[in-house]
C-alpha cells in the first residue's frame, strides 16, 4: 500500500514525520474540562476558557497562510510551533480564568497557523499528479497521531495532568527541530502579474471557484465534526454508557489509519472529484444513520460507514486547493480552506447541541443526509470548471491550447491535486 506514496519528495516524508510526532502530543485539549476543574475553575465559567480555544482556530490559519506567502513557509511553522509550546506552558501555569482564556487563544492560534503552511510548502515541493497523494500522506500522519495520543492521553491523564502538558510541549519543539533541520525555506514566488490580488486574502475571495467551493466545503465539514457532537449526545439519550463512546472513537481512529493508505491505493485510478463527492455522501449518511442506531453494534455500523467515507476523501480537499492556487498564493489559499474548517467547527460545537436539543434529534440527522448530500453534489458541479482550471494551469504554454480539451485520464492527473 505505502508503494501509493513512492516516488514523494523528502520534505513530503520529514512533514509526514513531524505531523505524527506533533499530534502525538495532542493530549491536553481532549481534557481540558477535566483540567479547568481540577484548578477549581466553576463550570460556569469554563465556556470561556473553551471559546477562547475556538476563537484561536479562527485566527490561526488566517495568519499562517499570509505569513506562510509573506516570510516563508518554514518560518511560519517554526513560529507556530514554538507559540505552540509556550501556549502550553501559560496555559498550565495560568492562575484563573482571564489568564487561561488568553493562553488558550495563543495555543490554539499558533497551533493552527502550522498547517496551511505545512500545506503550502507541499504544493512547492510536489508535482501537480502527485499533489493527491501528498496530502492524502499528510492527512494520514495526522490521524495516526491523534490515534496514539488518544489511547496515551487516558493512561497519562489518570497519573497527573502536568504529563500531559510535558508530552505535548516535547512534541512540539521536536517537530520544530526537525522542520528546523530538515525543510527547506519555502518562500513564496513573486506575482508574475499586477492583478495578483494584494498581498492579503482578497486573491481569494476575489477567485470565483473559490467563492463557490469553500461554503460547500465549509457545510461537509460541519457535518463531519457533529461526530463530536452529536454522537455523544445520541449514545447518551438510547442509555449506554461513555465506554461505548470510547469505542466508537477508537473505532473511527483504527479504521481511518487502517484503510487511508488502502483506499488511496485502490482509488489512486479514479477522477478525484467523483472520489470526493461519493466519499463526502457516504460520511452524510453514516452519520445521518446514528438517528437509526440505538445499539452498540448499530452505532458501530454507522460509525465504519463514515470512517470508511473519511478514509476515502483524506487530503482531497486540501489538494484541490492547491491545484486552484496561484504559485505566490499557496499559503493564503490554504489558509482560507482551514480557516473554513475552524469556522465549520466552531459552527457545529455550538450550535450543534442546540440544534439537537431544540429542533430534536430527527431534525438534524435529516439535514446532515440532505444538506451533505447537495454540498457534495454542488462540489461535482463545479468539476468541469476545477479540472478546466487545474490543466491549464500545470500545462505548459505551449500545450495550453491544447490543454482546452485534454484527454479524461489526462485531465484527471493534473487535476489530482485535492486534500
Amino acid at each position: 500500500m505505502l508503494s501509493s506514496f513512492s516516488g514523494l519528495p523528502r520534505a513530503a516524508w520529514i512533514v509526514f514525520t513531524g505531523t505524527i510526532v506533533n499530534r502525538l502530543g495532542y493530549l491536553v485539549t481532549p481534557f481540558l474540562v477535566f483540567f479547568l476543574g481540577s484548578r477549581g475553575i466553576p463550570t460556569e465559567q469554563i465556556p470561556y476558557v473553551l471559546g477562547a480555544l475556538g476563537a484561536g482556530n479562527l485566527i490561526g490559519p488566517a495568519l499562517g497562510g499570509l505569513l506562510a506567502d509573506r516570510v516563508g513557509r518554514r518560518t511560519t511553522m517554526l513560529t507556530g510551533l514554538l507559540g505552540t509550546a509556550a501556549g502550553q506552558g501559560l496555559l498550565f501555569a495560568a492562575p484563573d480564568t482571564v489568564t487561561l482564556a488568553l493562553a488558550a487563544v495563543l495555543l490554539s492560534g499558533a497551533g493552527s497557523m502550522v498547517g496551511p503552511a505545512a500545506s503550502a510548502l507541499l504544493s512547492d515541493q510536489v508535482t501537480p499528479d502527485r499533489r493527491r497523494a501528498a496530502f492524502s500522506l499528510f492527512h494520514w500522519a495526522v490521524n495516526i497521531g491523534t490515534a496514539v495520543a488518544g489511547i496515551l492521553g487516558g493512561f497519562l491523564a489518570a497519573r497527573g495532568y502536568w504529563l500531559l502538558f510535558t508530552v505535548d510541549v516535547v512534541s512540539t519543539l521536536t517537530y520544530a527541530v526537525i522542520a528546523a533541520s530538515f525543510l527547506p525555506a519555502g518562500r513564496a514566488p513573486r506575482p508574475t502579474t499586477p492583478q495578483s490580488g494584494g498581498a492579503g486574502y482578497g486573491v481569494v475571495f476575489r477567485d470565483p471557484l473559490m467563492r463557490a467551493l469553500l461554503p460547500l466545503l465549509y457545510v461537509a465539514l460541519v457535518i463531519y465534526t457533529f461526530t463530536e457532537v452529536a454522537l455523544p449526545l445520541a449514545i447518551r439519550d438510547d442509555g449506554l454508557s461513555t465506554t461505548t463512546l470510547g469505542l466508537m472513537a477508537t473505532l473511527n481512529a483504527a479504521l481511518v489509519v487502517v484503510l487511508q493508505p488502502l483506499a488511496f491505493t485502490v482509488l489512486a485510478r479514479f477522477r478525484q472529484i467523483p472520489v470526493y463527492v461519493a466519499g463526502s455522501i457516504l460520511v452524510a449518511l453514516g452519520v445521518a444513520l446514528t438517528g437509526v442506531a440505538h445499539t452498540p453494534w448499530a452505532y458501530a455500523a454507522t460509525v465504519a460507514l463514515w470512517s470508511l467515507g473519511e478514509a476515502a476523501i483524506g487530503g482531497v480537499a486540501g489538494a484541490i486547493v492547491a491545484g486552484l492556487a496561484p504559485d505566490h498564493a499557496r499559503g493564503r489559499y490554504q489558509g482560507a480552506y482551514q480557516w473554513t474548517w475552524g469556522v465549520a467547527r466552531f459552527t457545529a460545537l455550538s450550535l450543534g447541541t442546540t440544534v439537537y436539543a431544540t429542533a430534536g434529534p430527527a431534525f438534524l440527522w435529516w439535514f446532515t443526509a440532505l444538506a451533505g448530500t447537495a454540498a457534495a453534489l454542488g462540489v461535482l458541479a463545479l468539476s468541469p470548471a476545477i479540472t478546466r482550471r487545474t490543466s491549464l494551469d500545470a500545462a505548459p504554454a505551449e500545450q495550453v491550447a491544447s490543454a482546452e480539451t485534454p484527454a479524461p485520464q489526462e485531465t484527471e492527473r493534473t487535476a489530482g491535486v485535492a486534500a
